[in-house]
């Protein structure tokens, strides 16, 4: 016993001597960054981007001093609300022009060769709000050291020789700079993943008053009129619709394993992905699962390169300020990508894993609570913004698969699951609270009576050998899907009977395709994916890859052609189309037509209402070998396609790691027709109505 003590006690002095370590480093970087605007460089451009980048760090001091002194218990709630405001401020819409964060007018002021980088470097300070709201002093202060490593080169270079650093030598330094850290970030990303101790996310949901609005504060996350407004109406909804809406998502979570013949058992954490405003239901869903033995861990969406920032959130997080900030940022990462680096982050996760490699065992998955409704997004290419070279794209695509495949030999896909569930946002406008009850109304829909109508469809299309969809009303769909050819009809089944558990709500039939022969053109006028809009969509399909691709969403055809690029085929050249799909939730989609609001509806909820096709992976990639059955006993045989089936022989061309759903609205549907092989049709929908015998149950939505 004497010498375990003697062990902790030197632990807790090593620790005590790292933290003061690092108190005496942030003294020393705020000291000499208070000095900054007292200074000249004698560039008045370079002058006003380091004054306000120090006035920035000011702030973070200030907002340190603020927290260690109580002040988020202590200040107004007026207060709270500046100090948020402040924050974001100058990145928001009506600000950003004339945003160091906006690289067209770092490039402007700061010219080209620096413009860029140094808006990148400001970028990266912002990270700093999430990091000082956590107390992680260390990140605060190897960020703090870089704007002053960076301050000082061009101090130095004035002074010795009147040139300014080149592009090239703050680009170095930059590099250095997520090189050096790579190892701590990853070990920190990764056991932050895994590991449910010290969870600063669940702190909050568990230890906060939620009738408060005050709470909303604590995070440092932007908080906008939205997240005010949801907040405040989560707090006005009684105890049994908050216990409905929790015991919806998380016995979802718990039928994924079931259903799949997993097991819950053997499992530890759970990780929840929210938008702040709806705690209340976070609370209750934390204690469900800790019923079901599981802790709960929430990991905050990326602000930094080193922890993976880029388009899209993901973990917890505020509003979104401004999401062409995002945009412009989402290929920052073009500054330092190289094999060496890319190299090194995934040496540096493989040591982190395997250092955690008992949590990351246990960990069950994800349980996401997704958003929509918010403002629609059009983004503006900016030529100043960063980009990836084509190398660079290559190494990029390259590294995600091998990341993906170190991620699940930690993690294995066949004994984890998830589940996602989505609710509305008062951005949505007037019809939010008839919306959300609504959307409470279609999460619990009779399971039992889609499953029973699903296995009809089911029924009819396991006897085709191919389907065929048209589209109407102006939609230039035409697709002939090529099926999987069953050997044991008695036994097997093509489709799998898809209702409200890891995937919510109700419901679905969906297979993968047989890719050879399957040809066409798939085409929508207008829709959101991954929260961005693309106006009329074509993507041609030859032997079941895409072939030729368009949207008219810019003035040339190459920036329509790059967004799907970089955003649908997620930079690979082409990608097969990895699931065919019959949705079949008429009540979400009348709900949606009589408020308005289905273009605002997220994939989660929209592939349910129409026929859809994901572009990429199957739903069966990386556990294809796993036997997977319908409640009626058959087994799913179409599980590969052609090139997962390469998964033993050339793993590196059997995945994608992406899968993109898009989906044909049945206003848009003109038919849908399952063709046997001796040329006989039975049509399932017809303009846009089942008429498949033993559906009739699913038109009656659009009756009322």
């Amino acid at each position: 016993m004497g010498e375990a003590g003697s062990m902790e006690e030197r632990l807790v002095m090593e620790e005590n001597d790292s933290l003061d370590i690092l108190k005496e480093r942030y003294n020393l970087v705020i000291e000499r960054i208070r000095q900054i605007p007292e200074e000249h460089l004698g560039n008045a451009q370079l002058e006003a981007f380091f004054y306000f980048c120090a006035d920035f760090l000011l702030m973070m001091d200030d907002t340190l001093g603020f927290i260690a002194g109580g002040g988020l218990k202590t200040a107004s709630l007026e207060e709270l609300e500046r100090r948020n405001r402040a924050l974001y401020a100058d990145i928001l819409p009506e600000h950003y022009e004339e945003s160091y964060g906006n690289p067209a007018f770092a490039v402007r002021k700061l010219g080209a060769e620096l413009g860029a980088k140094l808006s990148f470097l400001y970028t990266e300070l912002r990270s700093l709000i999430g990091f000082v709201y956590e107390g992680r002093l260390e990140d605060v202060v190897i960020r703090m050291e870089l704007f002053v490593e960076i301050y000082t080169a061009f101090g130095c270079s004035l002074d010795q020789d009147g040139r300014l650093p080149s592009g090239e030598e703050i680009r170095r330094i930059l590099y250095w700079f997520v090189s050096d850290y790579a190892d701590v970030a990853e070990e920190r990303r990764i056991k932050s993943q895994v590991c449910p101790e010290d969870c600063f996310a669940i702190e909050r949901i568990m230890d906060s008053d939620l009738t408060n609005p005050r709470y909303l504060y604590g995070y440092g996350e932007y908080i906008g009129d939205s997240e005010r407004k949801m907040a405040e109406f989560m707090a006005g909804l009684p105890e049994e619709t908050i216990a409905a809406m929790a015991d919806t998502y998380t016995e979802g979570y718990r039928i994924g394993f079931e259903v799949t013949g997993k097991d819950l058992s053997k499992k530890r954490t759970a990780a929840l992905y929210y938008k702040i405003g709806i705690e209340r239901m976070m609370r209750r869903a934390v204690e469900n699962f800790e019923k079901m033995g599981l802790k709960t861990l929430a990991l905050r969406t990326a602000y930094s390169v080193l922890e993976g920032r880029g388009l899209g959130r993901s973990g917890y997080a505020g509003g979104n300020p401004n999401r062409q900030f995002e945009y412009d940022h989402k290929d920052d990462k073009a500054l330092f990508l190289d094999k060496n680096y890319l190299n090194r982050k995934l040496e540096a996760a493989r040591a982190a894993y395997e250092k955690y490699k008992a949590w990351a065992r246990g960990y069950a998955g994800p349980a996401v609570a997704a958003s929509f409704g918010e403002e629609d997004f059009k983004p503006t290419p900016k030529k100043e913004a960063l980009q990836l070279s084509p190398e660079q794209n290559r190494m990029w695509v390259e590294y995600r698969a091998a990341a993906g495949e170190l991620q699940r030999k930690y993690i294995p896909e066949e004994e984890r699951s998830f589940t996602i569930i989505a609710f509305p946002v008062p951005e949505i406008g007037p019809v939010f609270r008839e919306l959300f009850h609504e959307t409470i109304r279609i999460n619990t829909l009779d399971y039992m009576l889609y499953r029973r109508i699903q296995q009809t469809l089911i029924d009819a299309l396991d006897k085709a050998d191919t389907c065929e969809v048209k589209g109407c009303n102006g939609n230039r769909t035409d697709l002939r899907i090529n099926l999987y050819k069953l050997s044991d009809p008695g036994k097997e089944t093509i489709f799998e009977n898809c209702v409200a558990d890891v995937n919510i709500p109700v419901g679905e039939v969906f297979t993968s395709p047989v890719l050879e022969g399957t040809d066409g053109v798939l085409h929508v006028s207008r829709v959101f994916l991954n929260g961005l809009e693309y106006r009329d969509l074509s993507i041609t399909f030859k032997n079941g890859m895409v072939q030729e691709y368009s949207c008219a969403n810019f003035e040339t055809e190459e920036e329509n052609r790059k967004f799907i690029w970089e955003n649908i085929l997620c930079r690979h050249n082409t990608l097969p189309m990895g699931e065919f799909a019959i949705g079949t939730n008429t009540t979400a989609y009348a709900a949606a037509k009589r408020l308005g609001v289905e273009a605002k509806l997220p994939i989660l909820i929209a592939e349910k209402m129409g026929p859809h096709f994901a572009v990429g992976d199957t739903c069966y990639a990386h556990v294809e070998d796993i036997a997977v059955y319908n409640p009626d006993g058959k087994e799913i045989a179409a599980r590969s396609n052609e090139l997962s089936k390469l998964r033993g022989t050339k793993p590196s061309e059997a995945y994608f790691d992406c899968h993109t759903d898009i989906t044909i609205p049945y206003d848009e549907l003109g038919e849908l027709t399952a063709v046997g092989k001796d040329g006989s049709r039975t049509v399932i929908i017809k303009d846009g109505r089942f008429v498949l015998a033993g559906c009739e149950e699913l038109n009656k939505a659009f009756e009322k």
